[in-house]
Parts: C-alpha cells; structure tokens; sequence
C-alpha cells in the first residue's frame, strides 16, 4: 500500500471514529472503553479499518450492519477476515442486532478472548 492510501485511510477512521453508528458507540462507551485490556476504534490495519482492535491479544470486533449481509457484503468480509486471520487476528462479529438486544451476550462473548489477568 502506498503512503497515500495510507493517509486516505488513517483520515477515513479519523471520521469514522467521530461518526460512529449508534451500535458502536454503544459496545465502546458501556463496554470496550473501560475495559481491563485496551482497544482502539476504527483502526487501520493493512488495508482495512477495523471498529475495534485490541493489539496484546489480537482480537478485533466488527459490528455488521444490514450491508454486511448483501451477497458482496459477505464476499468483502471473508476476504477481510482471511486477510486479518493470516496475520493473526481473531476476529468476532456481532451484528447491530446483537448489540441491541443481546447486549450482554455480546459482551460475555467478548469477554472469553480476553485474558483473566
């Protein structure tokens, strides 16, 4: 990737991060931001910008919203995901509707990839 697009994605997850979907800004402000571990929002990795990145145990959360469940939805997820797997992240998506109504769920799900200490 050259520097450009580096720059163009670094200032897409700058506005993602002050944009974000009702879902997210729920799972970071009454989960993620005050978890023991620490995540980032809307973070660059190679060529996609991840919702959530918790680098010491590389795991990333994706919240889908109704675009992920198009046919070129799913395509662009699975290379997404093979991508950030072959790189060593575990990734685990959630659905807006799981955030709504399975919130806690969510969380506990969460929960078991982080480490106890």
């Amino acid at each position: 990737m050259n520097e450009y697009n580096n720059c163009r994605l670094t200032e897409n997850a700058r506005n993602l991060r002050k944009n974000m979907t009702e879902e997210e800004r729920k799972l970071w402000y009454c989960f993620l931001k005050n978890s023991r571990m620490t995540f980032h929002r809307q973070k660059v990795i190679g060529r996609y910008i991840v919702d959530f990145c918790c680098p010491k145990v590389k795991l990333i959360i994706e919240i889908d919203g109704s675009q992920h469940y198009e046919d070129e939805g799913k395509e662009q997820d699975i290379l997404r995901d093979k991508y950030l797997q072959s790189i060593g992240y575990v990734v685990l998506r959630y659905s807006n509707l799981d955030i709504n109504k399975n919130f806690n769920n969510v969380c506990e799900d969460i929960e078991r990839y982080l480490p106890c200490d």
